[in-house]
């Protein structure tokens, strides 16, 4: 009975992992010691980042943001640091930066273009957020016509005539249900014909008959700063998706005309620099329209952006459509799904899905592109850099003034790239 075996009846406490298996130790070795060649580049890389920063660091700890000019700037630095020492003249972006946000806009109306961009987060919430009620949609909708107002100002009867025009191509369409190609057609010409005849008549009459909500006007000419560049790009993203959508599917159909419309279009579009189309649309333009018709720079600016925008946004989507197997067109004709349907509900999102890093691509590359517009002679954030160096006060200020763009324009491309990696991994479903 002495040797009975012995049981266990309680468990030794787990020991404590090796000190270089874990925390930062273990992230080391295997990111940046892993082999004597990473070791070797990660010695390189940490000196060479100590020497930039070395270099670097004091232009900023040196940097002067009250002064008012370059001289004034140099002349603190050398009373503060000493002779031969260089510092950032950041005093130019202290002076300046409500010209860089606003341009030539009139002060005591900087409210309008700040309402506008807080309304624009308000529009895209529901369109970014899935979880967010459906019904803000409709805010989202009515939001192009109220910035529009925000920002040139007149009277509101303007956006409101514009918006009934899509009210009078619904009724129309409605009222020739029976035949829906016509239907299409007609309702198409309707709300064309009211923009091109209808609008300023009853915008007119609406505005004596009911003078409210009437903003002082402000001419395009004072637009410019990133107000210019966000107004350019933001209504080129939003209006190139869409077409670009429809130009995928023309180019894709089995009818002749509507496909060579597609294909011309999208071919001749690719196969010119989109400076060329600005500058077609600013100076041979007008050759082609009535004697004193006075087409706004902006809105020409505008369209000319969204169409480039579109025919590139057009080659993405086709590929998108392209990339899904046979099986899923197949699947939606076994459904009984018409084409508008089957697209709608089975082929496009898997399109969208599947095409959304060049999507956002094309809308970084066209939102940084609005700066060709300085050639022009419109003062977005590029503009005024030249502008204001053309000032006797700041005259050979250079990495201060690009900088502070870049800077601009680095923190919307960044978050465009994240809500773009942050949607990739949502709509990820292949391997749940």
């Amino acid at each position: 009975m002495a040797d009975i075996s012995y049981v266990r009846r309680d468990m030794i406490p787990p020991e404590a992992p090796p000190a270089s298996q874990v925390g930062i130790v273990r992230w080391l070795r295997e990111n940046l010691f892993s082999s004597w060649l990473n070791a070797v580049l990660t010695v390189v890389c940490i000196a060479f980042l100590v020497w930039l920063v070395d270099h670097i660091l004091p232009w900023f700890t040196h940097s002067v943001w009250n002064a008012k000019s370059l001289t004034e700037c140099r002349q603190v630095i050398k009373d503060t640091w000493g002779e031969g020492v260089s510092g950032a003249c950041f005093a130019v972006i202290h002076e300046r930066w409500k010209q860089f946000l606003f341009g030539f806009y009139p002060a005591d109306q900087y409210w309008r273009p700040t309402l506008a961009f807080v309304l624009l987060f308000v529009a895209l919430a529901p369109v970014l957020v899935a979880e967010l009620p459906r019904k803000l949609v409709w805010f989202t909708a009515i939001f192009p016509g109220l910035c529009y107002w925000l920002l040139w100002g007149g009277s509101i009867w303007v956006p409101v005539a514009i918006y009934a025009g899509f009210a009078v191509g619904w009724a129309v369409h409605r009222a020739l249900a029976a035949q829906p190609l016509v239907a299409n057609i007609v309702a198409v010409l309707a709300a064309i014909v009211w923009w091109l005849y209808a609008v300023g008549p009853v915008s007119g009459l609406m505005a004596q008959a009911v003078p409210i909500l009437h903003l002082p006007p402000v001419v395009s000419k004072l637009f410019g700063g990133f107000m210019l560049s966000i107004t350019i790009g933001m209504t080129g993203i939003a209006f190139s998706l869409p077409l670009g959508i429809l130009l995928a599917l023309g180019r894709r159909s089995d009818m002749f005309i509507v496909k060579s419309i597609c294909v011309g279009f999208i071919e001749f579009i690719r196969g010119v620099p989109l400076i060329t189309l600005l500058l077609v649309a600013t100076f041979l333009l007008n050759v082609f329209l009535p004697p004193g018709t006075n087409f706004d720079i902006i809105l020409r600016v505008i369209i000319m952006v969204t169409l480039f925008a579109a025919a590139y946004m057009a080659e993405i989507i086709r590929g998108g459509l392209a990339a899904l197997p046979r099986g899923q067109y197949e699947g939606a004709d076994a459904l009984g799904l018409d084409y508008w349907q089957s697209m709608r509900l089975v082929i496009m999102p898997q399109a969208l899905k599947i095409s959304i890093p060049n999507i956002v691509s094309n809308f970084i590359s066209l939102f940084k592109d609005t700066t060709l517009v300085a050639i022009i002679g419109l003062l977005d954030p590029i503009g005024l850099v030249t502008s204001i160096r053309a000032d006797s006060n700041w005259n050979g200020i250079v990495w201060e003034l690009y900088g502070f763009v870049a800077l601009l324009f680095f923190l919307c491309c960044f978050g465009m790239s994240r809500y773009s990696k942050y949607l990739e991994r949502k709509l990820r479903t292949d391997h749940r």
